[in-house]
């Protein structure tokens, strides 16, 4: 299938600025977490600008090549007014599939982002009534400075913080080639604790990291990265990109373990022994879910279906230095399903539910590294342990199924 590449041409008149925009705390960011319409987006420093390279779904709501594209930079999420905005023109070819994605490649000058934190992109002259439906980037000094991105075999950025295990990707860095650095750390994290949890039974964590394998490179050169971990890739002293490195089938879990682990949030640890201890794991699987189901089949396909679908979004959307569904958000995410509100600010992220199962709201406060420059940590009250094991107990009883499916 051909993706559809689109150059676009960025306008030196800021016509727009002055124009009053929501403030971007107040917009509902839940859009964000739906990945069948999500639009990505990744930079690269190019000298004096910064290049982006934007992915949206289709082309089909994006009305092009008739609709500009607006750019709008924010200091900070609490902010009241845009830092900087513009619009963006295009040349686009005449014939496209409507169905396949758009790639969206443009400039912005650097000195313009300097105080920036935030950056939205979407094809429309008013912020979207959809969020969601806006290319979101997080302008942290490692994003700002950093001179590569991953591609493809194809030549596309990857746009995603994960590698699979033997896929090849190249190190494509602007300007001359440039020695790189892979470096490979332990990757032994923990899944996330249950909401009501005292955070200190865990014990502390390693504020620091060794690296226990060194590899040289290139900027320029395919790279294929063999074996699973937690790595970190810099070119020459630019930031590192952290990078967290899976089996083939990633997102998707498809081996006995795989589907086991995250049972964890709906079982005891007796439970799991006996699951992996079975005859044929994947076969109680099956049987821990018809149990769930009451006997019931269809039932028990669709709890499946559900929470296995669950767990592949959360490795899409929250991959960091684990994978997604052992973060705090896929802990929620799983067992609560995606919120109907999502709100930041500078300091923290704020999941809400409409159903009083779910209960809430959830706060996340922003805990930073190198591997994970956008991750966020629950605010843990003993309050939710009720609504918690209410919500497990949906599980456990077949009833957290999509209305309609079948019974």
């Amino acid at each position: 299938m051909r993706v559809l590449l689109v150059l676009l041409q960025l306008l030196v008149s800021a016509a727009v600025v002055g124009q009053r925009l929501p403030v971007p705390n107040r917009l509902n960011l839940a859009g964000l977490y739906q990945t069948q319409q999500l639009a990505l987006a990744e930079a690269r420093r190019e000298g004096d600008s910064l290049r982006l390279y934007v992915r949206f779904p289709s082309s089909g709501g994006l009305h092009l090549p008739r609709q500009p594209l607006r750019i709008v930079v924010w200091a900070t999420y609490d902010a009241r007014q845009p830092l900087w905005q513009d619009t963006v023109r295009q040349t686009t070819p005449q014939q496209r599939d409507p169905e396949q994605p758009v790639w969206l490649d443009f400039c912005v000058p650097a000195a313009a982002l300097q105080s920036a934190k935030l950056l939205a992109v979407w094809p429309s002259n008013t912020m979207p009534d959809n969020p969601g439906s806006a290319a979101w980037l997080a302008l942290t000094p490692e994003v700002l400075n950093r001179p590569f991105v991953l591609t493809d075999s194809s030549n596309q950025p990857l746009l995603r913080r994960y590698l699979l295990a033997d896929e090849v990707v190249q190190i494509d860095c602007y300007g001359p080639d440039r020695p790189a650095t892979l470096r490979r750390y332990p990757d032994d994290f923990a899944p996330a604790l249950p909401p009501h949890t005292n955070p200190t039974i865990q014990g502390p964590s390693s504020r620091t990291l060794s690296a226990q394998a060194v590899t040289e490179l290139r900027a320029g050169q395919w790279l294929r990265v063999t074996e699973p971990g937690l790595y970190t890739l810099q070119v020459a002293d630019a930031p590192p990109m952290g990078l967290l490195v899976q089996s083939s089938t990633f997102p998707e879990v498809r081996t006995a373990t795989e589907l086991i682990e995250p049972l964890r949030y709906l079982s005891t640890s007796a439970e799991r022994e006996r699951l992996l201890r079975a005859e044929s794991p994947k076969r109680a699987v099956d049987q821990f879910w018809l149990r769930a189901a009451a006997d019931q089949q269809p039932v028990a396909r669709q709890l499946i279906r559900t929470f296995y679908g669950r767990v592949a979004n959360a490795n899409r959307l929250f991959s960091a230095h684990k994978p997604g569904w052992m973060t705090d958000r896929g802990l929620l995410y799983l067992v609560l399903g995606p919120p109907e509100r999502v709100l930041r600010t500078s300091t923290e992220e704020r999941w809400e539910y409409n159903d009083p199962v779910q209960g809430g709201p959830y706060v996340f406060r922003p805990k930073p590294s190198t591997f994970a420059p956008e991750y966020y940590e629950l605010v843990r009250r003993p309050e939710y342990e009720w609504l918690w094991f209410r919500a497990v107990e949906q599980w456990r009883k077949g009833l957290t199924v999509p209305q309609g499916a079948a019974r």
